[in-house]
């Protein structure tokens, strides 16, 4: 399978106002750059990983956004949704992002990457785009995007073909695991083949709900 990344986009600090409390920096605003980036070992060269708990860093360095999910909410929206609005490094096309394979490997431009999770939203999503509702929406869409470890640094840039040079065959898909963490708690235990390939700062606690749930 191949795809193609139709930009690659990165992030300063941006503070937003949250009510009630003090401004929190994110870095969830992201515009495509020209040229070719840097694929560091948890990040893109320029990008900005503010909360490391729950974005960026080890099975987390680059987040993938696919085209045509985008459009889907374009026009729920009624708004324009160019690269970079979800907080995307990379916007795709011709890949299904939410049936990609917990462990599927990407050689894009000079770096491997691998799928590693999905992105689950958070409250300053909604706020970045002004839409209350949004973590609701989102989840029940369960388009979710792609989360992608660093297997081999290298460059990227727009244009570059997306080649998917593996696929595992546990089936374990970010859709899924997405699902499992959100509204089909029982299915998590179809996620324990795929669990070494999750971020490691999740792996543990993982383990342990699946754990739970076949006790």
């Amino acid at each position: 399978m191949t795809g193609r990344i139709e930009a690659v986009c990165v992030s300063g600090a941006d503070l937003l106002p949250l009510p009630g409390k003090r401004p929190a920096t994110t870095g969830i605003r992201k515009r495509p750059v020209e040229g070719r980036v840097a694929v560091l070992e948890e990040t893109l060269d320029g990008d900005r990983q503010v909360n490391r708990k729950h974005h960026g860093g080890e099975g987390q360095a680059v987040y993938a956004y696919a085209q045509a999910d985008a459009e889907w909410w374009q026009a729920e929206l009624d708004r324009e949704l160019p690269p970079g609005s979800f907080g995307e490094n990379l916007r795709t096309t011709g890949l299904d992002l939410t049936g990609a394979v917990l462990g599927e490997c990407w050689a894009v431009g000079t770096a491997l990457l691998e799928v590693t999770a999905p992105r689950i939203p958070c409250a300053n999503f909604a706020r970045y785009w002004d839409v209350p509702d949004l973590v609701k929406r989102f989840t029940a869409h369960g388009a979710s995007g792609a989360y992608l470890r660093v297997l081999q640094t290298g460059d990227i840039g727009a244009g570059d073909a997306v080649e998917v040079v593996h696929t595992p065959d546990h089936g374990a898909t970010a859709g899924l695991l997405f699902r499992a963490l959100t509204t089909q708690r029982s299915r998590l235990r179809e996620i324990a083949p795929a669990l070494d390939v999750v971020p490691d700062k999740d792996r543990a606690k993982l383990a342990a709900r699946i754990a739970a749930l076949t006790s």
